[in-house]
């Protein structure tokens, strides 16, 4: 889940790329914000902190009813999932200097494509070009 999480913001990333590339300028301003980053980062440490304290001793029980031969069985009625997960206090606020980090590549990766684009456009043009010529030489 941690590294699910960190790679949120290459998938921001890589969402915009289906759309044709019209204007990834907007994106890639996003994720080099530092502000942007912050956001993003405590988001993530806003959710995964409330989701350490959703209580799971209810959903245990109702298990144990089904599967009384499951650990289930031995869950406390006001376990919570950082309890059961072996919670760190400090957990989501690694996860947030994470996704803080994974941003930061994100963003640093798309200013690079960003550069490289056209030169990859051409590339692309040239082997196509190549391909086409490749093969109107063997259907002769």
């Amino acid at each position: 889940m941690r590294l699910t999480i960190a790679f949120l913001p290459l998938l921001a990333l890589a969402m915009p790329l289906p759309a044709a590339a019209a204007d990834t300028r907007g994106a890639v301003a996003a994720l080099n914000d530092p502000a942007m980053q912050d956001r993003m980062a405590d988001t993530v440490t806003a959710l995964v902190s409330a989701m350490m304290q959703m209580k799971v001793g209810p959903l245990a029980e109702a298990v144990a009813q089904i599967d009384p031969d499951s650990d289930a069985a031995y869950i406390p009625h006001d376990a919570t999932v950082g309890d059961i997960a072996g919670r760190d206090r400090h957990d989501a606020e690694r996860m947030g200097a994470d996704v803080r980090a994974s941003a930061r590549m994100a963003g640093q990766a798309a200013s690079a494509l960003q550069a490289y684009a056209p030169v990859l456009k051409d590339m692309a043009r040239d082997l196509a070009a190549q391909w086409e010529r490749e093969r109107d030489a063997a259907r002769r």
